[in-house]
């Protein structure tokens, strides 16, 4: 018996989330719609010159266990905070939300919980600066064999393998999802991450069982086209999904395609739609849907997400599928 349905690990990150304008981001050398990277000097700059500041546990694949922790399932996450304000705050929340947080705070470390500054700008997009703090420490020292060995599915986070460490953390998890019977699968993260880690994540996409990205993500890893890069992905991987901003989902399984209708909504705050649509899918996944059934589950739970502010789930998504007869 699976002790968890799924268990994620990914960096452990504090949203905190401004509202500003186009002139802001351009006085503060803010990328707009984009993640950077920052230094702790400019991370604290930055949170300094926010306003209306609101935070929430967050970090990319957390979010995703936020979400399918929200619709009932059993769930873990392995990552690193800091026994400081900010960790205490990341610890409770993904305890309200549902999911086992499975390491404890770490006491006396130097580096300080990790925080990303978020500016949502007047068009719903967002422009992520994000200080990696003490979850840059991430190791395979940090993964709970009986964790990960007794996940269904394990859902990893693409950035970890900025770090050493971190890739090592992922594939002590893998291994150990595998070895215990469990689905392992990789959020591709970002184009630049891609770029960053070309060579591993096409590794990846041939050793895991499911690999979810968007159309730049995919195009980034094959370095070519979207229609040849999904032909290879397909070739490559167990399963393959691609979402594409403002058009239909592909979902490749095999011989079995399916392609799933996105209906356009503008949105408030564009954080956590990927997070969130892979919550869905990995529900449907989960609790064995078909590729279409999964992909409707996560174009639901992405669209819920962005007509608020902050990146995960408020309404009662468990209802949202009911009303539109996937469960």
């Amino acid at each position: 018996m699976s002790k968890y349905q799924v268990v994620g690990i990914g960096n452990a990150i504090v949203d905190v989330i401004s509202q500003s304008d186009d002139a802001f981001l351009d006085l503060n050398g803010i990328q707009k719609g984009v993640m950077q990277l920052v230094e702790q000097s400019r991370g604290e700059m930055l949170y300094d010159a926010m306003t209306n500041r609101t935070q929430s546990p967050g970090g990319s694949v957390a979010n995703t266990i936020a979400g399918l922790g929200s619709l009932g399932l059993s769930t873990g996450f392995i990552g690193r905070v800091h026994d400081d304000a900010l960790g205490q705050f990341y610890a409770d929340g993904m305890a309200e939300d549902g999911t086992d947080f499975v390491n404890p705070p770490v006491q006396g470390g130097e580096l300080p919980t990790s925080r990303s500054m978020i500016f949502v700008s007047p068009d719903g997009e967002r422009s992520m600066n994000t200080y990696l703090g003490i979850s840059a420490e991430l190791g395979p020292e940090d993964v709970p064999t009986d964790v990960a060995g007794q996940a269904e599915i394990l859902f990893l986070e693409g950035y970890l393998y900025d770090k050493p460490k971190g890739k090592q953390a992922f594939e002590t998890a893998a291994r150990a999802c595998r070895a215990g019977g469990g689905k392992a699968g990789i959020a591709l993260s970002d184009p630049f991450c891609v770029e960053r880690h070309r060579a591993d994540f096409r590794r990846l996409v041939k050793e895991l069982d499911f690999v979810i990205g968007n159309e730049h993500e995919w195009q980034s890893l094959y370095e070519t086209d979207l229609s040849s890069a999904l032909e290879q992905a397909a070739a490559d991987a167990g399963m393959v999904v691609c979402t594409r901003s403002g058009h239909d989902v592909v979902l490749v399984q095999g011989d079995e395609e399916a392609v799933v209708p996105v209906d356009e909504i503008t949105p408030v705050d564009a954080t956590g739609a990927g997070d969130q649509f892979a919550a869905g899918f990995l529900y449907g996944v989960a609790t064995g849907r078909s590729l279409e059934v999964a992909g409707r589950m996560g174009c639901l739970c992405a669209a819920e997400v962005i007509s608020h502010y902050g990146a995960r789930p408020e309404a009662d998504v468990m209802e949202m599928f009911k009303a539109a007869g996937l469960v």
